[in-house]
């Protein structure tokens, strides 16, 4: 059944996913701009451009799994095998992007660094049992379908 909520976190993620590659695309003249304002951000603009970039990448492919977990809600098919592989993946990238993140402490260290680090450090702990869940999930239903 397709509610309000599900349509709208479909469309909210699609347009996170098309966004996102805007912003990747943007990314040196944005920061070229904001260094303007900023010269933190002028004297370490290319080691941002790199952070940024890396970190951007690896955002767009968790939404991107994000997406195809969203298809399978739609489709009232969650506990599939496919949905534990995108919370495994999803697990990866944040991981990375906890570690792309942390190369930006030896650039320039603030408090919103340390909480981005611990928020996809904590995401990536989430999405790993979140797999192993699901993962007994499909198990479960696997068998039970064999059963009936």
């Amino acid at each position: 059944m397709k509610n309000r909520l599900t349509l709208f976190t479909k469309y909210l993620l699609d347009f996170m996913y098309f966004a996102g590659f805007v912003v990747i695309v943007t990314l040196p003249a944005s920061i070229r701009f904001y260094g303007t304002y900023n010269s933190y951000f002028e004297d370490n603009y290319y080691s941002l451009c790199v952070i940024f970039f890396l970190s951007g990448v690896f955002a767009l492919l968790i939404v991107q799994q994000l997406r195809k977990m969203m298809r399978t809600v739609i489709d009232d098919d969650c506990f599939i095998r496919e949905n534990v592989t995108s919370l495994e993946k999803m697990s990866i990238y944040s991981f990375f992007i906890a570690v792309i993140t942390a190369c930006r402490l030896f650039i320039y260290s603030t408090p919103a660094v340390f909480i981005v680090i611990l928020v996809f450090v904590i995401a990536g702990l989430f999405s790993r049992v979140l797999a192993g869940v699901f993962d007994r999930a499909v198990t479960y239903k696997l068998e039970n379908d064999l059963t009936i």
